[in-house]
């Protein structure tokens, strides 16, 4: 039998720490511990694709919490099955000690865990629905504000409306207008409906 553990965060910014001492803690080999920086909208991350693939019946998997295997709600139930139903391994939720497949083999303890293992799995769901949520309202809050996200804009040249005028009345060809203007045609024709937007 071989002890593993597996860690995940949601990007490279994120520190790993914490859930790496909680996996030492535990005496797992360095060597067994896998970790992927990366977000858990599915089970294709490499490191840990590579932990399934040398995961044998009677092996025991430790995770952090249960988000940290995935963050969808079927697919953390369907995951959880494969892993311990037809690989056959344990696996322990180290936040959670009712999530311990070692405990409770009888009827009711896998009834128990099956029904914990549901609870949280939507909990971990419902949680990452509310944060985008109000990430997004936060986001059309911020725009009413008249707060601007992404890069500045380009500032205009200052002698653009003379630029569009002699465009306009065939002065000047377009390639030169939006070159001078060092903006593309795309960009060109939103601003100038700003423009005069505003001076309407």
């Amino acid at each position: 039998m071989q002890t593993y553990g597996y860690a995940r965060v949601s990007s490279t910014d994120q520190n790993e720490l914490r859930q790496l001492l909680a996996l030492r803690a535990r005496n797992i080999p360095e060597e067994n511990i896998f970790i992927d920086k990366q977000s858990g909208r599915d089970f294709i991350r490499p490191q840990y694709v590579e932990l399934v693939l040398r995961l044998r019946e009677g092996d025991l998997l430790y995770i952090m919490s249960i988000d940290r295997l995935g963050r969808n709600y079927e697919e953390i139930q369907q995951q959880w099955r494969y892993l311990t139903k037809e690989i056959g391994i344990d696996i322990v939720v180290i936040d959670m000690p009712l999530l311990d497949t070692r405990r409770g083999k009888d009827l009711m303890g896998t009834f128990i865990a099956d029904l914990v293992l549901q609870i949280l799995s939507f909990v971990a769901q419902s949680e990452r629905e509310n944060i985008k949520k109000r990430q997004a309202e936060g986001i059309a809050a911020a725009m009413e504000r008249g707060v601007r996200f992404g890069r500045p804009e380009k500032p205009l040249p200052d002698d653009f409306p003379q630029l569009v005028y002699r465009w306009e009345i065939g002065a000047l060809p377009f390639g030169e207008l939006i070159a001078r203007c060092g903006m593309s045609e795309a960009t060109f024709y939103r601003r100038l409906r700003s423009e005069r937007g505003r001076s309407e």
